[in-house]
């Protein structure tokens, strides 16, 4: 599955020179967790919560009983000031697996989704799960419907779903049941894929 099947598009980006506080109502307005920043078109970096939080961690004086020492006021103002620019995105045409793999190693919530340097999508986590929990119902249609019209309608197999396992009953032909096996394992919500014979 590629990763332009599952992303949001339209992505909500910002200019870099976007106050930091305009940045946060928009987080929180449409309840998403990053958004890239955009200079003409181009990605140049990326705004998450976790980099917006650390502002706000000025300590209440009277949460304590001892006097603070007065805190300085907080570096960064706009957008690309506090973004970050080393940002991991991924063409439309990866691998939702790749995608996934991504967030779990470098402990990032989303991706943007690039078509050269211009940002197309973003892919969250919340994306990928949206994708496992897919019914059974729903994965049957879209196997029964890609075999048909790979292998000839109406579909050589007969196809069952059983949360997320797809079992396949049909002809015994080895390179037809490889390859419904292949088209099968790409269809969104499979986690497995099980051959019978007819």
């Amino acid at each position: 599955m590629r990763v332009r099947e599952v992303m949001s598009s339209p992505v909500v980006t910002v200019p870099p020179g976007m106050p930091l506080k305009e940045v946060a109502r928009i987080l929180v307005t449409r309840g998403i967790s990053a958004v890239p920043v955009v200079d003409d078109g181009a990605l140049v970096g990326i705004l998450s919560e976790a980099d917006l939080v650390p502002l706000e961690l000025v300590p209440d004086p009277r949460a304590h009983l001892a006097p603070l020492p007065e805190a300085s006021p907080p570096a960064f103002r706009i957008a690309s000031e506090a973004m970050t620019r080393d940002v991991i995105a991924l063409p439309e045409e990866a691998d939702v697996a790749d995608a996934g793999r991504l967030m779990l190693e470098r402990r990032i919530k989303s991706i943007p989704v690039l078509r050269g340097r211009r940002v197309v999508g973003i892919v969250a986590r919340r994306d990928l799960l949206e994708v496992l929990a897919r019914s059974d119902e729903e994965i049957a249609r879209d196997v029964e419907a890609l075999l048909a019209a790979e292998l000839g309608s109406p579909c050589p197999y007969r196809v069952t779903v059983r949360d997320g396992v797809v079992d396949l009953t049909g002809p015994p032909d080895p390179v037809d049941r490889r390859l419904a096996t292949l088209l099968a394992r790409g269809v969104p919500g499979v986690l497995e894929v099980r051959l019978d014979e007819e």
